[in-house]
């Protein structure tokens, strides 16, 4: 074979590549999760255990403190804060978040210019009204707290984490799932469809869900723009967060 002869079957191979290329379908889009502070703690069940959420707003350059707190997750939306508990200090800014243990006292900072503007996701032990709250000058605005205690928590260590979820626009309901713990959710941009014993509403910016274990239902984004939120979750250690279908019956 002369050389001209091999450069023109390497074309024809390289054209053909492109073109069968060419001809695959665009990948699907799909849901991105991003985990943004994650832990584990002992058994849960030695005390009823509740969730709260607060949305705390610190004015620029001033200073809050929560006494002896639960263990929570700290989420920010806007401006920074420092943070100092347990010996530690850490700064987060928008779209950060850390993992607060219990039992200490935490010290909130906003720094900068402008207000701090944060998301609590606390996970109350003893009773559901325990939940210390930061003291002022900060402004604390309670968007939900369970009135009762979580159901159906397994004896063992759980894991718990804070995670930005994202659903790419025009993207149809996922498959009928429910928690193996329980979460809690915080719409922070675009609209989702959130569809539970053939009922679907629709969920905007600053909305919140509560999913206890039992609760199947499914996930959509009927919009033109991302639907993105933050889901606080707690599982078994060892056991996915999500489980297919319904819950087994006992």
């Amino acid at each position: 074979m002369t050389v001209r002869s091999i450069i023109a079957t390497a074309l024809i191979g390289v054209t053909t590549l492109t073109v069968a290329a060419a001809a695959q379908p665009p990948a699907a889009p799909s849901v991105e999760r991003t985990v943004l502070a994650a832990t584990k703690l002992p058994d849960l069940t030695a005390q009823p255990v509740s969730f709260c959420g607060l949305s705390v707003t610190i004015p620029a350059n001033a200073a809050s403190h929560i006494i002896a707190g639960s263990n929570a997750i700290l989420y920010q939306l806007g401006g920074s804060t420092e943070i100092a508990t347990g010996g530690a200090t850490k700064t987060l800014g928008p779209g950060e978040a850390l993992f607060v243990a219990g039992g200490h006292e935490v010290f909130l900072k906003a720094v900068g210019d402008e207000p701090s503007r944060s998301l609590h996701f606390v996970l109350v032990r003893g009773s559901v009204f325990d939940s210390p709250v930061p003291t002022e000058p900060a402004f604390v605005t309670e968007l939900f707290r369970t009135s009762a205690p979580i159901p159906d928590l397994k004896p063992g260590a759980y894991e718990v984490n804070l995670t930005r979820v994202t659903f790419p626009p025009k993207m149809a309901a996922n498959p009928p799932h429910h928690r193996s713990g329980a979460a809690l959710y915080y719409m922070l941009s675009g609209t989702g469809a959130n569809t539970a014993a053939g009922n679907t509403v629709e969920k905007g910016p600053g909305s919140v869900i509560y999913e206890p274990s039992n609760l199947v239902h499914q996930w959509g984004n009927p919009g033109s723009e991302p639907f993105t939120f933050l889901a606080f979750n707690i599982n078994p250690e060892g056991e996915p967060a999500v489980v297919p279908e319904a819950p087994a019956k006992p």
